[in-house]
């Protein structure tokens, strides 16, 4: 009978997860290189990274409103795209599966947020690693309110019970899964309830910094049993547009701020495993002496390392996106001499030309990332000055970092204490050689006053850069700057500035005062201003955004005032040759 009754919950959850027939076009996949093809772009949608998000029976089970599945359609409600490769079938690309503490979990990897349709005259155009236009609040919220329903509807949870226990469930089996889907949803409501903001980020937005502070420090670092902090949380008001991947490994500074160096694997893995922290990743520090660094950072760690490394090796393979449809070449020739001119004279190579950055352990050459304040939004520097309790990471201290971690502390200390920690704690063994009694005696030693950096391997000395605390904060210096990054692919990236306010290229050629006020986000794509077209079918949002009397609101329209001089002949050309890009 078990046997069978796994069978049949089996042949539910394929049933459910099943994506209804399409009727739309099948996406033109565009050119992003040579190296990348089929089989990194199935690798790439599908990857683990350690982000768990529930089990997998449960999200099939899961209902909306008027009673179709959760997962109907591929979520493409929210904008996520279908991946006709998922296993098992009707996973949007990015949506991942793997073995967790409750069987078989459905999660998310990078792709699910960086990978990018539009529209152009109705045929729809696939940009890997570009910048996603979809809705993660209204999911997150929709989510939410789907367990909720389960919790208080009485007919709503037998038939949860049903497809994920089988056609009779007995009321113990009844009963453990209730508290097993309260014990899943109280802190995951907790987060929803105290973060998502009353103003909605969204389609193509996402305030990525203050959800991983909420979650990590909110939902993370706490005493068990529910490991919650609930007063860390803060509304997430500071969203930014999802930034492109293609140049993301090659650039020495990332992140909008521009706090994080980059440029070889440790810091890419850096990088990425804050982003797993905050995207439904396991992760109950505890305190142990016995541990490198005093604390043992993989106690309850779902981070896969394997999986973020190879993920990190997918990225480098994805080329910018070439521009499909005719280009004036006379123009763009024009645009070019534009382009190459000094920044006061209307150009864009200074900040955003390739040009040599710093060079990464061992021996990785980059990309140059200026970093500095042209006037847009301030708001993402209120979020990087957060404080918060530390809870189980009080003391914490990584040998070379300055401070331990003191009662109340900055949720960006927490996090690079955090990330770094797992990282070395993960690491050092392994890059000292298993198998060399020396090293293994070196790292034995290490406990939790270990104070000197000498002790740890040299691919672990980037890791001093990975989280920089900008000026703003540190100081409360009245700047706020961002990363200038290379324009490869930009004509691919709308809404532009770092906090998706402009809605296209050529509305950012305009003065600050006289671009619109309001626009719809959506797939449909402008050929000729180059960005989000005006009439939009996909969804029912226009983003309101403000000017530059109010550049601490979040949607703030003001700043990057560079080539709004050039003749409207010279704006053409530029924007003619950013397509070349």
């Amino acid at each position: 009978m078990k046997a069978a009754s796994a069978f049949l919950i089996g042949s539910t959850v394929l049933s459910l997860l099943a994506p209804l027939p399409a009727f739309t076009a099948t996406p033109q996949a565009i050119d992003q290189g040579t190296n990348w093809n089929a089989t990194a772009r199935k690798d790439f949608y599908s990857r683990d990274q350690g982000s768990r998000i529930m089990p997998l029976r449960w999200i099939a089970a899961l209902k909306q409103p008027g009673g179709q599945p959760f997962m109907a359609d591929s979520l493409g409600r929210y904008g996520y795209l279908p991946n006709e490769e998922s296993r098992p079938a009707g996973l949007p690309v990015g949506f991942t599966v793997a073995s967790g503490s409750n069987g078989q979990e459905i999660g998310m990897n990078c792709s699910a947020c960086h990978t990018r349709e539009i529209e152009v005259e109705g045929v729809p155009y696939r940009i890997d690693g570009g910048p996603g236009i979809v809705d993660f609040q209204s999911f997150l919220a929709d989510l939410d309110k789907a367990v909720n329903t389960v919790l208080t509807d009485q007919q709503a949870f037998a038939d949860f019970a049903r497809a994920v226990l089988g056609p009779t469930p007995g009321a113990e089996e009844k009963a453990k899964l209730r508290k097993a889907v309260q014990a899943w949803h109280l802190p995951y409501h907790t987060l929803m309830k105290g973060a998502l903001p009353a103003q909605p980020w969204g389609p193509a937005r996402l305030d990525a910094v203050s959800m991983i502070f909420n979650r990590l420090t909110g939902l993370d670092i706490g005493p068990p049993p529910t490991y919650m902090i609930p007063e860390n949380i803060k509304p997430a008001t500071a969203p930014v547009r999802y930034p492109f991947l293609w140049n993301a490994p090659i650039q020495d500074k990332t992140q909008w701020p521009g706090f994080a160096d980059n440029g070889n694997n440790i810091l890419g893995l850096a990088r990425n495993l804050g982003e797993v922290y905050g995207v439904f990743g396991v992760f109950h520090p505890k305190k142990d002496s016995w541990r490198l660094l005093g604390i043992d950072y993989l106690h309850q760690n779902s981070a896969n390392f394997q999986g973020l490394n190879a993920l990190e090796d997918l990225v480098r393979k994805i080329g910018a996106p070439k521009w499909p449809w005719k280009i004036d070449q006379a123009l763009a020739t024009k645009g070019k001499a534009i382009f190459a001119r000094k920044t006061e004279q209307g150009g864009c190579a200074d900040c955003h030309g390739i040009q040599p950055g710093e060079t990464r352990f061992p021996d990785q050459k980059t990309w140059a990332t200026p970093i500095q304040d042209v006037g847009t939004d301030s708001r993402e520097y209120s979020v990087l000055s957060w404080t918060v309790k530390t809870g189980v990471l009080e003391g914490a201290k990584i040998p070379f970092l300055a401070e331990p971690l003191k009662p109340v502390d900055t949720a960006f200390n927490v996090l690079g204490t955090s990330v770094i920690g797992s990282i070395l704690q993960h690491y050092v063994p392994i890059l000292l050689k298993a198998d060399d009694a020396q090293a293994q005696k070196k790292v034995g030693q290490l406990g939790a006053q270990a104070e000197a950096s000498s002790a740890f391997p040299p691919e672990t000395a980037s890791l001093k850069g990975a989280f920089r605390a900008p000026a703003a904060v540190v100081k409360g210096a009245p700047s706020y700057a961002y990363e200038a990054r290379v324009l490869e692919g930009i004509w691919a990236a709308a809404p532009y500035l770092h906090n998706g306010s402009v809605p296209t290229l050529a509305e950012l050629l305009k003065p600050a005062a006289e671009r619109v006020r309001s626009f719809k986000v959506g797939p449909a794509y402008d050929l000729v201003n180059v960005g989000l077209a005006v009439q939009q079918s996909k969804f029912d949002y226009t983003l309101e955004t403000t000017d530059c009397s109010d550049r601490n609101s979040g949607n703030s329209r003001c700043g990057h005032e560079f080539g709004t001089t050039l003749s409207a002949e010279e704006k053409k050309a530029l924007l003619e040759y950013l397509k070349t890009l």
